[in-house]
């Protein structure tokens, strides 16, 4: 019998960890079913969520469940990625689930799963080491590919934020057809005018700095070259281990959206140098503030900023400094890009999100065997 409120059109289970950007996605969506008429539960893997955000969850209408599981990408040993998907099957079926919509496909490796399983390639292990490296997935990496990939072909349907990064899991995982794309979106941090702070004299970033696919190395060289602050918000070290030392930029720490929003409200420059990024969430909320965006050359970048951004090539730390020294000088300029950046954030909402991903729920629902489950779920 369903756990939810009799009103609910549908219940999803929903998995997210309280890291990164999956958690800001995930409460957005989680926000927009519930507003639509779906019930969500909200499973956590890896790192209990804060106060802040267990409170984030509850204003977002959903169930919080901390399973106490291991991340994909934290885990130690195949094993606990299997035992993770099998608590979360275990899991949809005690909230009466109609569907699971998954933060990664490797949840899905071994099935168990009565109900259609949707996956969402963020980010992936095999993605991440063919943008940063070459030859062969070493023996710690590899592992995790296969659980991926055994994932993504286990799945009802496969999403990807971006259509380059669609096409990069597809090749990475010889996948017959790429993952359809549902953009991501973000409400917006603060309600900002886009008159306010025009001439900012500093530049800004945030995000997990310890990746080594945020670049956060490349930025802390061109900080080395230029007279103005480099700020760069978030953790130097992550929950795998991985850490970095950083010389010439300015650290506040992990900020939370308060933080994050009172820094963008001063219209910084925006930089990104990442070498791999799939959507990049901080570089929407910079652009719904209206800051001016400097971005490393990637197909992603392209796809979602052209045209309202600056693109750079994130070796050649000379050539973006004085790029970002021009523009600071360059009030008119900043402003134009700022609301070039503004403008274009507006095709990524949370809302468009919700509404794709609406849409491939309700199609997987439709089919008859799913729509025989949701019968007897609501008996």
């Amino acid at each position: 019998m369903r756990t939810g409120l009799t009103t609910e059109r549908f219940h999803v289970l929903m998995s997210a960890d309280a890291v990164g950007g999956v958690w800001s996605y995930a409460i957005d969506l989680a926000a927009g079913l519930a507003e639509a008429g779906v019930g969500v539960t909200l499973a956590v893997l890896g790192p209990d969520p804060s106060e802040m955000q267990a409170a984030q969850a509850e204003a977002a209408g959903c169930r919080l469940v901390r399973t106490g599981h291991a991340l994909d990408w934290t885990a130690t040993e195949p094993g606990a990625v299997t035992a993770a998907g099998a608590a979360l099957a275990r899991l949809a079926r005690a909230v009466g689930a109609d569907i699971v919509h998954l933060h990664s496909p490797a949840f899905a490796a071994d099935g168990g799963f009565d109900v259609p399983v949707v996956g969402v390639c963020h980010s992936c292990v095999a993605t991440w080491w063919a943008a940063l490296e070459t030859g062969p997935l070493p023996p710690d990496l590899a592992w995790r590919a296969d659980l991926v990939g055994r994932g993504c072909r286990a799945t009802a349907a496969l999403l990807a934020p971006s259509a380059a990064f669609a096409a990069a899991t597809a090749r990475a995982y010889g996948l017959p057809r790429p993952p359809s794309v549902v953009r991501n979106g973000r409400r917006p941090l603060a309600d900002a005018d886009a008159t306010e702070a025009e001439a900012a004299g500093f530049v800004f970033t945030a995000g997990r700095l310890w990746d080594r696919g945020k670049n956060l190395a490349g930025l802390d060289r061109v900080a080395a070259r230029i007279t103005l602050p480099v700020s760069a918000a978030g953790p130097i070290a992550g929950p795998n281990g991985a850490r970095i030392a950083l010389t010439h930029l300015d650290l506040p720490g992990q900020l939370d959206e308060a933080g994050i929003a009172a820094e963008l409200a001063r219209r910084p420059i925006f930089v990104s140098l990442a070498r791999y990024e799939p959507f990049g969430l901080a570089i929407l909320e910079a652009a719904q503030a209206g800051c001016a965006l400097v971005l490393s050359d990637l197909p992603t970048f392209r796809e979602l900023w052209e045209g309202a951004a600056l693109f750079v090539d994130a070796d050649d730390a000379d050539t973006i400094a004085r790029i970002l020294e021009s523009l600071a000088a360059d009030t008119r300029r900043r402003a134009a890009l700022g609301e070039a950046a503004r403008e274009r954030a507006g095709r990524y909402t949370a809302a468009a999100t919700t509404a794709g991903v609406l849409r491939i729920f309700e199609a997987l629902l439709a089919q008859p065997v799913a729509r025989a489950s949701l019968k007897g779920a609501a008996a």
